[in-house]
């Protein structure tokens, strides 16, 4: 008779311990404390918003990525080409959640000078949820634009294809809201993200019907398309497997997936998706203060009453009020730092070992992500 106790199939962590955590895990990994810190808070503030394929399931890659010198730490963006308008910035390899902070801190102090400003950055590590650099900006008073790719990521099939070409390519459009909710739209071209498919591999949330295509090119929500048959312990690799992920809204998802390989991929000299191992980010990015192009038609107030207008819709089911693009990453937010960050058993097993790996005692680091008497992240 096996005794034995199965594993939880989740567990759940506040914020502040789960940010401690990863904080201590990347500054083992070489990391200065104060980059672990800004890595880690942006990696939990993604699950904090509900999209945790962008959140803490990263970790083992980024470790693995380390590893290898794929991704490094300790760098910052270095200026290529400026003027008044517009820069563009090399991010080296570097970790990606310090440098879309800094390539953001570029353009809103450009574009309190002139109004308006253009950046294009390449080569950096995952950018992370491209929504929170929209985010920057809007709590800045400024709306912004961003267009990413992912050098050397073939996962995606264009419309009507049954190979891969393309990177999940995500878009973010953020407008300021003076006084209110800003407006946050931020998705992957492809119907999911690659992290909501390691996610479901890991036991998240299952994948719809038809989220990617198998080796045939046939509808598929096995996660196994993309990864296939992962050996024990090693870190899923999204080129391992046969099929791909497809784009959402077919041929105008595909065009726009296109449009961000050659904005931030081709036109920065980031590198579009292409046969490779090493991947990076690019991103091609437009912040302007709306001030610059009031001539006295009170923006404010029409992008505060179109929202108003908008969330006053009759829903279609009563109990699902109609939101506008941020208002489910608002509610997840307060949600999970009053409750905490659910988190499959999986994914928190691969955290521990990640810590492990970096020279840290398993049992220090899991009594570390469960205390609750840390400062809020």
């Amino acid at each position: 008779m096996n005794d034995t106790a199965s594993p939880p199939a989740s567990v759940t962590l506040p914020a502040a311990g789960l940010t401690a955590l990863l904080a201590r895990t990347f500054e083992a990994a070489g990391g200065a404390a104060d980059e672990a810190e800004a890595i880690a808070r942006n990696l939990v503030d993604a699950n904090l918003a509900g999209h945790d394929s962008h959140g803490v399931i990263r970790v083992p890659r980024y470790l693995d990525w380390v590893a290898k010198a794929y991704l490094r730490f300790g760098q910052k963006v270095s200026v290529v080409l400026e003027n008044d308008a517009l820069v563009l910035l090399d991010g080296n390899h570097g970790f990606g959640q310090v440098l879309g902070r800094q390539a953001v801190e570029v353009g809103l102090a450009k574009a309190k000078r002139h109004g308006v400003a253009l950046v294009a950055l390449r080569k950096a590590g995952h950018l992370g949820r491209i929504g929170a650099w929209a985010e920057i900006a809007a709590d800045e008073g400024y709306a912004s634009v961003h267009f990413v790719n992912v050098t050397n990521s073939m996962l995606v099939a264009p419309f009507g294809g049954a190979g891969r070409r393309m990177s999940t390519a995500p878009v973010a459009v953020g407008v300021p809201n003076p006084g209110g909710d800003a407006f946050i739209l931020d998705f992957s071209t492809a119907k999911v993200a690659e992290g909501k498919v390691l996610n479901a591999y890991k036991g998240g949330k299952p994948l719809p019907e038809g989220s990617l295509v198998d080796g045939h090119g046939q509808p598929s929500a096995d996660p196994t398309a993309l990864y296939g048959e992962v050996p024990a312990g090693a870190v899923p690799n999204p080129r391992g497997g046969p099929g791909a992920l497809v784009t959402t809204g077919d041929h105008k998802g595909s065009g726009l997936a296109i449009a961000c390989e050659l904005l931030a991929g081709a036109l920065t000299g980031s590198g579009t998706s292409c046969p490779g191992q090493q991947a990076w980010n690019g991103m091609f990015s437009v912040f302007l203060h709306p001030d610059a192009i009031d001539d006295g038609h009170d923006h404010a107030k029409t992008v505060a009453d179109y929202i108003d207008f908008v969330r006053a819709c009759p829903p279609a089911d009563p109990d699902q009020p109609v939101m506008i693009p941020g208002d489910p990453e608002r509610a997840h937010r307060r949600e999970r730092l009053a409750n905490g960050i659910p988190l499959p058993f999986e994914t928190w097993a691969s955290l521990l070992d990640g810590a492990v790996g970096q020279g840290l005692d398993r049992d220090a680091m899991s009594a570390l992500a469960f205390d609750e008497q840390r400062e809020t992240a």
